[in-house]
């Protein structure tokens, strides 16, 4: 049997490692600088400049192909993708990491169907959150209220994990060791107000620009590791055997193995709902759509879904590095002494690299932070600005003054996420983020089935979104990680009145999608009268059109009594 090399595990005072630290920083400063310079780029006449949610949150609609690769790469690949992945696959093994590889590549077909239409009737109608889109189409604010908060709350915890992501390079490069709790978190804060301040001033240009350099830093640091880390340690084959030999042993908290290297046939329902359920839950997320409805065209959108999968692939390599990390002996041991899994990939980054390219791969990490952060706020602000601010306290909101909310919502967004990630523990931030999973997943029904048919009544949507909700909610709550005996421990639990275990999100949803079509037949049967719809079946087909004659679209369908009008 091979031996996993032992490395004795950095003491948790360590000391600040100057020669990756400066490289962090300097290209730190580097994105930043592009960040606030995104606010002249592609920027709209002076009179309008960024004074519309079209041109601060939708970085004027204009993206073309190769910008939204970028812009949906960043937003789609986190940094704390790169940072979980590998921790899992290190923990236990490919059932609650590999998955990641076949649900983004089921994702694509889903996005190149699905988004294409969602862009059309946005693009007509001037709807700048999937919210919009639902009130446009079922004629019901509650409806429209719903989806909006369920994105919002979805995607605090989100944001939170961003930060994390940035806080695991940052413990791994010495700093957050400070006895002084404030000095130990100002490496993030300062992080956080660089974040905060580029996003006000350039709104989703910013992370637009900052994403290019995002992606060809991740790019560069993956594919180094997986070619020249495998030569360092033994190659794949011991690599692999190193990682069959740790998850195949006995865990004492479980008695039961820590995981698995392929999942077994116990694990097969779990594996392909969650890889199932993630997909369809992840461009229902407000930052998902925000990248799409930037793009300046359907087929743009299209031609992502094509090209896109090429992430699949590095993500596929990002993964086995947490095998490597078991076959080095990395140990990732945070500030309190104890094991942290998700400092696993920026460990072995610091173990297994010259100083210079470790620099280069921890910085990939920190940078790729800011983007989806950026994006996220910016998606959660718009939600706020459209579906609460002015559905139900400014009806008559100016452009301008919905830009200036969101702005400022945007702000909020993020201190909360700061606050949330310094004042709570982390495991309370993953957990809140697969709940998140969990009940962006409930939209699901309302926004698909509008995309093709007004047949579902708005109430019964409403209520089924409720239960969905519910469900998901008790039944995350009901599993207890067998290491901890803590609630909220895992996305997995028996299917209802089954013993087959799967994907909670799943679970949830076919009760919410029951319930949806078994109220619709009912309100229908009594004639219950529905909502407005303020689309057509045109909007859902319709390409780019000639900039004039969307803007006399727009105009018409601001008109009281508007066919148009949402």
């Amino acid at each position: 049997m091979l031996a996993v090399t032992a490395v004795t595990p950095t003491p948790p005072n360590r000391p600040v490692d100057w020669v990756p630290l400066t490289i962090v920083i300097v290209l730190f400063v580097a994105v930043a600088v592009i960040g606030f310079l995104a606010s002249r780029w592609r920027t709209a006449p002076a009179d309008r400049g960024m004074e519309t949610l079209d041109e601060w949150g939708l970085g004027g609609r204009g993206f073309g192909t190769w910008v939204t690769w970028f812009l949906l790469g960043g937003d789609l690949y986190t940094a704390y993708t790169f940072v979980a992945v590998p921790a899992a696959m290190w923990a236990s093994g490919a059932v609650s990491g590999f998955f990641a590889v076949p649900y983004t590549i089921v994702l694509y077909p889903i996005v190149f169907v699905l988004m294409s239409r969602l862009w059309s009737v946005s693009h007509r109608h001037g709807y700048v959150t999937p919210a919009d889109f639902i009130g446009g189409r079922y004629g019901s604010r509650s409806l429209s209220l719903a989806v909006a908060v369920t994105g919002i709350v979805a995607t605090m915890p989100y944001i939170a994990l961003q930060l994390v992501g940035i806080k695991s390079v940052l413990t791994v490069l010495g700093l957050g060791s400070d006895t002084n709790a404030f000095m130990a978190d100002l490496p993030l804060i300062i992080a956080f107000l660089v974040l905060a301040a580029y996003t006000y001033t350039a709104g989703l240009r910013a992370p637009a620009l900052i994403a290019v350099v995002k992606d060809i830093l991740i790019y560069a640091a993956i594919i180094v590791a997986i070619i020249y880390l495998p030569t360092k340690f033994g190659g794949w084959d011991a690599i692999f055997h190193a990682a069959d030999v740790k998850l195949s042993a006995t865990n004492p908290a479980t008695a039961k193995p820590f995981g698995a290297v392929i999942p077994g046939a116990a694990n097969f329902n779990a594996y392909w709902t969650l890889a199932l359920g993630s997909a369809m839950a992840l461009f229902m997320y407000p930052h998902s759509i925000t990248g799409v409805l930037a793009t300046k065209s359907r087929n743009t959108i299209r031609r992502n879904a094509m090209i896109l999968p090429l992430y699949s692939l590095m993500l596929g390599g990002l993964a086995l590095l947490g095998y490597v990390a078991i076959k080095a002996g990395t140990q990732p041991v945070d500030v309190n002494g104890s094991i942290n899994a998700q400092l696993v990939v920026p460990q072995l980054f610091s173990d297994a690299f010259p100083k210079w390219f470790a620099g280069i791969a921890l910085a990939a990490i920190a940078i790729g932070a800011l983007v989806p952060a950026a994006i996220m706020s910016i998606a959660a602000s718009n939600l706020f600005t459209r579906n609460v601010y002015r559905d139900f306290f400014k009806k008559d909101a100016t452009p301008a003054q919905e830009a200036r909310v969101s702005k400022l919502v945007s702000l909020i967004v993020k201190v909360g996420a700061l606050v949330f990630v310094l004042g709570m523990d982390q495991t309370s931030a993953i957990n809140l983020q697969l709940l998140g999973g969990i009940w962006i997943l409930q939209t699901f029904p309302a926004i698909v089935a509008g995309l093709y048919t007004r047949w579902f009544d708005r109430w019964a949507l409403l209520i089924g979104w409720a239960a969905g909700i519910t469900y998901g909610t008790i039944a995350a709550y009901n599993v207890v990680n067998p290491a901890t005996h803590k609630n909220f421990g895992g996305s997995i639990a028996n299917f209802p009145f089954t013993d087959i275990p799967v994907y909670i999100g799943v679970s949830a949803f076919v009760v919410n999608a029951v319930i949806a079509v078994v109220l619709t037949l009912i309100l229908r049967a009594v004639k219950v009268r529905g909502g407005a719809d303020a689309t057509r079946p045109s909007d859902f087909g319709a390409d780019e059109h000639d900039p004039k004659v969307v803007q006399i679209e727009r105009e018409q369908a601001a008109r009281p009594g508007s066919p148009l009008a949402p």
